[in-house]
Formats: structure tokens, sequence, C-alpha cells
């Protein structure tokens, strides 16, 4: 018995044929999940994209009243404000997000922390770097973390 199949002039292995139907599926269902969560507003700065998950519904309308929705977008606050790296860190955190979001496995209210932390850090910095150029830690070579503070100022109250 043989495990392939021919036909005058060629010959394709069964494995060859389930490789491909299996690199189909995930292709495609790929594709439409990429597509049913409304991936590419996920490449523009629109506000409204962090919208597609109904758990950021919260820090969506903080922002809206903040004394920051004139002149931020989320965006601006947490993601870089350089290439590659915006790309990079929102590729990261779309997908660490869609697959919270899709298992559950979040915490209620979401918080930031870790990398992402750092980052709205460092644009609090540079948006602010006239403000904050006397601004010193207790303790020496330590940075204050402008959330410490101003925790509610990008999505209001």
């Amino acid at each position: 018995m043989t495990n392939r199949i021919s036909s005058p002039g060629q010959s394709i292995s069964l494995w060859s044929v389930a490789v491909v139907i299996f690199v189909g599926m995930f292709v495609g269902l790929g594709t439409f999940t990429f597509d049913y969560a409304e991936g590419l507003a996920y490449f523009s700065d629109d506000p409204e994209a962090c919208l597609n998950c109904h758990v950021m519904r919260p820090q969506f309308e903080g922002w809206n009243h903040s004394s920051h929705k004139s002149v931020a977008t989320c965006n601006d606050c947490h993601t870089p404000h350089t290439f590659p790296e915006k790309y990079i860190i929102k590729g990261v955190n779309g997908w660490n997000h869609s697959l919270a979001f899709t298992t559950g496995n979040y915490p209620d209210p979401i918080r930031i922390r870790g990398f992402n932390a750092d980052v709205v850090q460092a644009n609090c910095v540079d948006c602010h770097r006239s403000l904050v150029s006397q601004i010193h830690s207790d303790e020496p070579g330590q940075e204050r973390m402008c959330i410490a503070c101003h925790g509610n100022v990008g999505h209001g109250k």
C-alpha cells in the first residue's frame, strides 16, 4: 500500500496533503479571527479601537472625560513614539490582550503593569520634560513614577 496520490507525471505524498490542509486551516482561522476582532483597527491611532474589547470601556470613558483627551490618544501614552518600537509594542500587547481576553484570564479591573508602565512613564517624561526636569526621586538614581501621584490624569475620574 502506498501513501502517495498519483496521476500521470506527478506524485504527491499524503503527508504533503495533510500539511497543506493544516496550514490552510491555520491561516484561515487566523484570518477569520483577525477580521472578527477588527485587527486592522489596532494599527491606527483611533481611541475607538480600544472599544473592540468591552473590558476597555471604563478606560475609554475615563480618557473621554480626562484632561488629556484634547491632547493625547491612547497610543500617545501607551506606545513608544518611535518606529519600529511603537508597532513592536502594539504587536506584543495585541497578542497578550487577545490571549487574556479570549481566555478571560485578566484582573478585573484591569491594571497596567511591567514594561507597559515603563512605556507610559517614558512618555509622561517625554511630553512633560520641561515640567518634570526638576523633580527628583526619594532615592538617588531612582525615578519616581508619574502615576504614583497622577494615576487618574489620563483616564480621569
